[in-house]
């Protein structure tokens, strides 16, 4: 397999010389490669995990954050390129749906579309855009995030821990809120599942079929419980589930 750079944009997780399926996970505001670390236990043999690092975080801190989908899925799909060649389950939740979203487009046009395309905690790109928390004064909009329950309360009360992920949130968040799909962009092909937490109160349950306008696969949803964060729910599950979608 080609050398993932240390600090590039690609994190391996797991260690498969050859496999059988490479698992690409695109996380949320706010969140590192580290976040996918515990899914390694529940991969079966034969499965790589690879994390996508954006820039100002873990060992990438002190990089300028990048509030562009488009750009950071450029870069995602340059580095994906170089791996050897395998078949591929994209995954992204939140802001990380609509990075996979935009990888998955660009890998298609280099002749590597995706198996499977997985979503989660995200509305279609279509419906994806505008949103104004990325302009909100600092107190109103740690608090907004706060209570979407995506910090913990340890982190949320240390005004140390504030000041240093303030920027990095307001970036991502800028980069979900002002997002815009291309227009007429070609359906892809590989099939979409899309995971939706019950009672996600940034996810209108009813309009997630709008996803299966992107593809002219099969569309599939599957609604788990535990809100905006339910990836945190039954991770094996939804591994299990993930990898089950792959043909893994």
């Amino acid at each position: 397999m080609a050398r993932i750079r240390e600090r590039g944009w690609v994190r391996s997780l797991t260690a498969v010389e050859r496999p059988e399926l490479r698992v690409v996970c695109f996380p949320y505001s706010g969140g590192s490669a580290t976040a996918f670390g515990g899914w390694s236990t529940a991969l079966p043999p034969g499965v790589e995990l690879v994390a996508l690092q954006y820039p100002g975080r873990g060992d990438r801190f002190g990089e300028d954050f990048m509030d562009d989908v488009a750009a950071m899925a450029a870069h995602a799909t340059a580095e994906l390129l170089r791996l050897a060649p395998s078949p591929c389950v994209l995954f992204g939740h939140s802001l990380g749906a609509l990075v996979a979203y935009e990888t998955a487009q660009a890998l298609r046009n280099a002749g590597a579309e995706p198996r499977q395309l997985c979503v989660s905690g995200s509305p279609a790109p279509a419906l994806a855009v505008g949103g104004r928390i990325h302009l909100a004064p600092d107190d109103e909009f740690w608090t907004t995030l706060c209570g979407l329950g995506g910090i913990a309360p340890g982190i949320a009360e240390s005004a140390e821990l504030r000041e240093i992920l303030l920027p990095m949130l307001r970036a991502d968040v800028r980069a979900h809120e002002t997002y815009r799909p291309r227009p007429a962009a070609p359906p892809l092909s590989c099939p979409v599942r899309c995971y939706h937490g019950a009672g996600d109160p940034l996810v209108e349950e009813v309009r997630l079929g709008e996803w299966a306008q992107i593809t002219s696969g099969d569309f599939t949803l599957r609604v788990r419980p535990g809100g905006h964060f339910h990836v945190a729910t039954d991770t094996a599950g939804l591994v299990a589930d993930i990898v089950r979608q792959g043909g893994a």
